[in-house]
């Protein structure tokens, strides 16, 4: 039996059917409703629940911790409704219009700026452009039936390619075939686009970009994006690695400062920097709240480890005063952080 679902404040409703998880059922019924790992690990989904009952398939507890649950949060991308369900959330506008498309691509290329880094470049059929917003993701189609998930690095009005900038991750499938049998002319597969981490061009705001690791490769992408728009709002990229050489992708960002955008790069390593690194380090949210104690009046795209994100989301709102709303996030979760 059917259980229907209703939004506030747009007052849509939509049949989820039985275990069929909230969000799988308004994707299908073509309302987007915000969401990044859709497996209950990064907590970009989480909504409130103003009526009726929900149950949860597995997810991490930093997503949605039992004392989040117990006030009636949920997260849509696992919560299966057990009754009709009343939800508060906030629903996008605007990405139902762009299709998500199962599509093949050629390997163009494969370069590697640092041992454990991979920046793949894939070619798209002749003719065939994929739209999709700057800091989405696809999901590469394995043999086996799985899928893994990366963010598209480069901007939309680049055409007939795609960037991908993939971490070595020992023992991962997808990684490990990258890192040693893939090679040039290798036909792969994906579904995208897919998220709802982007930038809400609406609002004027400063932003504060947020990334840990290849976490960088999205806002790359809404970067170059901002500059191609004469975007005129300001932007601070606080990059956080665990030594120099993990930031893969200095020289560009360095290079924005100079490029028109109102843009500041500020690096943070985590572990022993070299003897003259003269930059900051320690953890890189908290770099931002020496930085900018008051976020009240800011946007914040955060992208990269779980931990990261959520002790981000956690701290900006309750230290920094940033409206919970002004959070956007995207966690790159890998099989061993799901197990």
């Amino acid at each position: 039996m059917n259980c229907p679902v209703k939004l506030l404040p747009s007052e849509k409703e939509y049949p989820c059917e039985p275990g069929e998880t909230i969000l799988a059922a308004a994707l299908r019924a073509d309302i987007i409703l915000p969401y990044g790992c859709k497996n209950g690990a990064c907590g970009s989904c989480k909504s409130t629940l103003l009526e009726g009952k929900v149950v949860h398939g597995p997810h991490q507890e930093r997503a949605l911790s039992a004392q989040e649950e117990a006030q009636g949060l949920v997260l849509t991308c696992c919560a299966t409704p057990l009754t009709a369900v009343t939800l508060k959330v906030r629903e996008l506008q605007g990405v139902g219009d762009i299709p998500v498309r199962k599509m093949p691509c050629r390997v163009q290329s494969l370069q590697k700026p640092i041992p454990s880094v991979a920046v793949l470049v894939v070619q798209l059929p002749a003719n065939d452009a994929l739209q999709f917003r700057a800091g989405q993701y696809v999901e590469f189609l394995l043999r086996d039936g799985s899928r893994r998930s990366y963010s598209i690095a480069n901007p939309p009005h680049v055409q007939g390619h795609l960037e991908f900038h993939i971490r070595h991750m020992p023992g991962g499938v997808f990684t490990d075939h990258v890192f040693g049998a893939m090679k040039e002319r290798d036909i792969l597969r994906f579904e995208g686009p897919l998220g709802s981490f982007f930038l809400r061009e609406q609002s004027t705001k400063p932003v504060v970009l947020l990334a840990s690791g290849t976490g960088f490769a999205p806002i790359k992408a809404m970067l170059e994006h901002a500059l191609h728009q004469g975007s005129q709002r300001e932007f601070v990229l606080y990059w956080g690695a665990r030594q120099r050489e993990d930031l893969y992708a200095w020289d560009a960002a360095q290079a924005w400062q100079s490029s028109g955008l109102k843009f500041r790069f500020v690096p943070v390593l985590s572990e022993a920097p070299p003897a003259d690194w003269l930059g900051r380090t320690g953890l890189v949210h908290e770099a931002v709240m020496a930085d900018l104690p008051d976020l009240s009046g800011h946007q914040v795209y955060a992208c990269g480890a779980p931990p990261m994100v959520h002790a981000a989301r956690q701290d900006f709102v309750a230290r920094c005063g940033l409206p919970e709303d002004e959070f956007f996030a995207d966690a790159f979760t890998s099989m061993a952080d799901l197990a």
